[in-house]
C-alpha cells in the first residue's frame, strides 16, 4: 500500500509545497497501529487457543474428564438400580410380610431418620463439587435404607418366632421347579384365550412340558382333589389363617381329599386338561376368599434380583392359557 502524500499551495511562492506531519500526528501514527495489530493478534490467540489450540496438558485432562463421567454414569445407573430393588423390598416388607405378621408398616422416620429420600439427579448436569454432594448423599440414602431393612427384618423373625405354626402355612414358594419355570401369564386383566374379550385373570400360569412336578406352597389340608369344570384336574389346598391356594389344568393328582400336606412336597403334575390351550399349571393364591397376585409369595424361593426379573416377567407376559 503506498503512501499517502499531502501538498498544500503557497500563494507567495506560488508552488505547492509538500506537507509533513508533525512528530505528534507521527507518534500517534504509529501509537494506533500498534494496539491495533496488538488487539488483533490478542484475538486471534484467544480464537485459536480456544477451539483449534490444546495443550498437551489440557488434552490430558479433558481425556481424565470423559472417562470420569463415563464412570458417574455407570455408578448413576447403579445407584438407581439399588434403590429400585430396595422400593421393592420395601413394598414387601411393609404390605406383605408386615401384613402377614399383623405388624404396623414401618414410619418414615424409622426409615429415612436424619435423611431426606431426594430422587437421584442426573449427574452429568452436576459440577464436580456438586457431583460429590449429590453422590455423597445418593450413598448415605441407601445405607439407611438398608440399615432400616435389616431392623425391620430382625423385627419380622422374632415375630416368626412366635408365630411358627403360622408361617408354615402362609404361601411363600414357586408351585414349579425354580431350575424350568416359564411365566405364561401373570396376574391380572388379560384377553381370554379361548372366548376372547378382556377378563380378570385370577393367577399367575406356569408354562412347561406335561408331568412337570407340582408342589404344595405352604402346610395345609387337601380341601379339593377333583374335576372342576373350567379348570380340569385341580387341587384346593386350605392352609387356615384364612389362605388357600388353587393348582389347575393338572395332568395327575397325588393327594386325596382330607390329606395332611406339607410345603415342598410334590401334589400333582402339570397338564393340560380343562379350559386349556397347552399343558401349564395356573396357580392362586386367595386370602379370605380375594384372589391375590401370586408373585408376593415367593420370598422363600427368590433374591430380590430374582423377584424383580419375575415380576417383569409376569407384567410382560400376556398370553393366558385358560
Amino acid at each position: 500500500m503506498s503512501k499517502k502524500i499531502f501538498y498544500r499551495y503557497n500563494p507567495t511562492t506560488d508552488n505547492y509545497e509538500r506537507v509533513y506531519p508533525s512528530l505528534k500526528k507521527r507518534v500517534w501514527s504509529v501509537t494506533r497501529h500498534i494496539v491495533f495489530g496488538s488487539l488483533i493478534g490478542v484475538g486471534l490467540f484467544f480464537v485459536l487457543s480456544k477451539f483449534y489450540l490444546t495443550s498437551p496438558r489440557e488434552q490430558l485432562l479433558a481425556e481424565e474428564n470423559r472417562t470420569l463421567k463415563a464412570q458417574y454414569d455407570v455408578l448413576e445407573k447403579r445407584l438407581d438400580d439399588a434403590h429400585k430393588i430396595m422400593d421393592i423390598i420395601q413394598n414387601r416388607d411393609d404390605n406383605f410380610y408386615r401384613v402377614m405378621m399383623q405388624m404396623d408398616p414401618m414410619s418414615r422416620s424409622e426409615r429415612y431418620l436424619g435423611l431426606d429420600k431426594a430422587e437421584s439427579q442426573n449427574f452429568k448436569r452436576l459440577s464436580d463439587a456438586a457431583l460429590m454432594t449429590e453422590l455423597t448423599q445418593q450413598i448415605n440414602l441407601l445405607e439407611r435404607r438398608l440399615y432400616a431393612q435389616s431392623l425391620s427384618f430382625e423385627q419380622l423373625r422374632d415375630m416368626a418366632c412366635k408365630q411358627e405354626d403360622k408361617v408354615r402355612r402362609i404361601p411363600a414358594i414357586m408351585p414349579v421347579p425354580m431350575a424350568n419355570y416359564k411365566i405364561s401369564s401373570g396376574f391380572g386383566y388379560r384377553r381370554d384365550p379361548v372366548y376372547g374379550g378382556t377378563r380378570f385373570h385370577s393367577g399367575i400360569d406356569f408354562s412347561g412340558p406335561t408331568g412337570t412336578p407340582i408342589y404344595a406352597t405352604a402346610d395345609g389340608v387337601v380341601a379339593a382333589a377333583t374335576w372342576a369344570s373350567g379348570y380340569g384336574n385341580k387341587i384346593d389346598l386350605d392352609h387356615g389363617y384364612n389362605y388357600m391356594t388353587r393348582y389347575a389344568h393338572l395332568n395327575k393328582i397325588d393327594v386325596r381329599p382330607g390329606e395332611q400336606v406339607k410345603r415342598g412336597q410334590k401334589i400333582g403334575e402339570m397338564g393340560s386338561t380343562g379350559k386349556s390351550t397347552g399343558p401349564h399349571l395356573h396357580y392362586e393364591v386367595r386370602f379370605k376368599d380375594e384372589p391375590q397376585n401370586p408373585a408376593y409369595y415367593y420370598y422363600l424361593d427368590v433374591t430380590p434380583e430374582q423377584f424383580k426379573a419375575l415380576i417383569e416377567s409376569a407384567e410382560n407376559a400376556g398370553h393366558v392359557m385358560d
